[in-house]
């Protein structure tokens, strides 16, 4: 135990402990405080009141214009220092350069390069599928190659795991019952999907199919397709979809005695256009070649093919044999997607046609491609025919009206109209239009 002295001395000992870390803290509060003035961007012009005391430790004043020329000086150097970041990565980007076209020469492959652009290492099928594959007869200028990449949707290197599901399978044997699996890897941008060696499944009892024009506006037999990928089993079932609750893509198209039977038959001056009224801004005979986009069963290239025009129509099988349907009816199914590049060359086309599939659910700026693609597509003089395309009041003139006059085609025809069947409130518009490629 300690003595009498020892116990007055510890709570004098606690008080200068005490002391000596309040003046620590007040010295890290006072520098903060400075910090915090020196780099906020304001000058140091303190005003102070002609009453309020002076400190007499320093030359208050002439602490100020240190202070501020020392904050003009850090703000000099931040800007150095930025010009310096800017040129460094400038020369770091040459470089790089540089040294892959050195690597280039010498031979080098860079990691990324031996992977084709693949997170991991292709094995089995899939790396066959993504080639390359040396030319039999060596280099060749048409491709300025001696090797030969099959084509695939870069999209399928972000979902690398289901692409090799995908590729899984007894190769000359029957094909995995995929369908729907794999036209939501088409969906997400893996589109072309790579080849496959595999057979797919042959529906039983087939029969051959009716000749048109027959066959355009008759149901084909069950026994033409395989239903395991959709939720109807039959025919009988798509047509009556039509009548039934729930939302389906392209409800009612199977029903071709339905409201399919009387589609562009009527012009009503406003939103609906006639297969031949539309014809008839055309001198006659030059439409003859063109593409329904997103065309459901193929109804509008069944009236088309009445007149002796060709149209293939572009569709997806949302729980529904579309492509197998348009292909009965003697019609040319194209299974893309929406953001697919269109597969024709450039103005080749008399006629592009889309209903209620291009709208304000495609973002603005693939909807612009999307235009672009299909200006490109047509031929000089060719029309684009938009066919109830929706959108919000709000939308019309501030978004949509500026991109068709951007792109540059010459309005033959152009109707807007409230879409009411949901009430006036929602303040719904249907755009339909018949558009020209200018021909200079």
């Amino acid at each position: 135990m300690g003595s009498e002295d020892d116990r007055l001395r510890k709570p004098s000992q606690q008080s200068t402990t005490m002391r000596a870390k309040l003046k620590i803290l007040l010295l890290i509060v006072s520098t903060n405080i400075i910090s915090i003035y020196l780099f906020s961007g304001t000058v140091l012009n303190i005003n102070w009141p002609e009453n309020a005391p002076r400190i007499h430790l320093w030359d208050s004043e002439r602490l100020l214009r240190e202070l501020n020329l020392t904050r003009y000086k850090l703000s000099h150097a931040q800007s150095s220092l930025s010009n310096l970041e800017s040129k460094c990565a400038t020369s770091s980007a040459l470089l790089e350069t540089l040294l892959t076209e050195l690597g280039r020469v010498h031979g080098d492959k860079a990691v990324s390069d031996e992977l084709n652009g693949w997170p991991d290492e292709l094995f089995g099928e899939l790396k066959l599928a993504a080639g390359p594959h040396k030319l039999p007869l060596g280099f060749t200028s048409n491709i300025g190659s001696d090797e030969l990449y099959p084509t695939m949707g870069m999209g399928c290197r972000n979902f690398q795991p289901e692409v090799i599901e995908y590729m899984t399978y007894e190769p000359g044997q029957e094909c995995p019952s995929d369908d729907v699996f794999a036209q939501r890897l088409m969906l997400k941008g893996c589109e072309p999907l790579p080849r496959r060696r595999c057979k797919p499944k042959s529906p039983k009892n087939y029969v051959e199919p009716d000749a048109v024009p027959a066959s355009l506006w008759k149901i084909p037999p069950d026994s033409s397709i395989i239903w395991d990928p959709y939720t109807c089993k039959n025919y009988t079932c798509l047509v009556n979809r039509g009548k039934a609750k729930g939302s389906y893509d392209c409800k009612d198209c199977f029903d071709l005695r339905g409201r399919e039977k009387v589609r562009w038959l009527i012009d009503n001056g406003k939103l609906d256009f006639s297969i031949d009224n539309v014809l008839k801004s055309k001198p006659a005979g030059t439409i003859r070649i063109g593409l329904d986009i997103g065309g459901g069963t193929g109804s509008f290239a069944a009236r088309m093919r009445e007149r002796n025009i060709t149209i293939v129509t572009s569709s997806m099988n949302f729980d529904g044999p579309f492509n197998n349907f348009i292909a009965s009816r003697g019609l040319v199914p194209l299974h893309i997607s929406i953001a697919h590049r269109l597969p024709f060359a450039d103005g080749v086309l008399d006629i592009v046609h889309s209903m209620h599939v291009l709208s304000n659910w495609i973002p603005d700026t693939m909807f612009e491609f999307v235009l672009y693609d299909i200006y490109r597509v047509l031929r000089p003089g060719g029309l684009f025919w938009l066919d109830h395309f929706f959108c919000l009041g709000n939308q019309l003139n501030s978004t949509y009206v500026p991109v068709f006059d951007k792109i540059g085609f010459k309005k033959v025809r152009w109707h807007a109209g409230r879409k009411l069947d949901r009430g006036i409130e929602k303040n719904e518009w249907y755009i339909s239009a018949l558009l020209e490629k200018p021909m200079y």
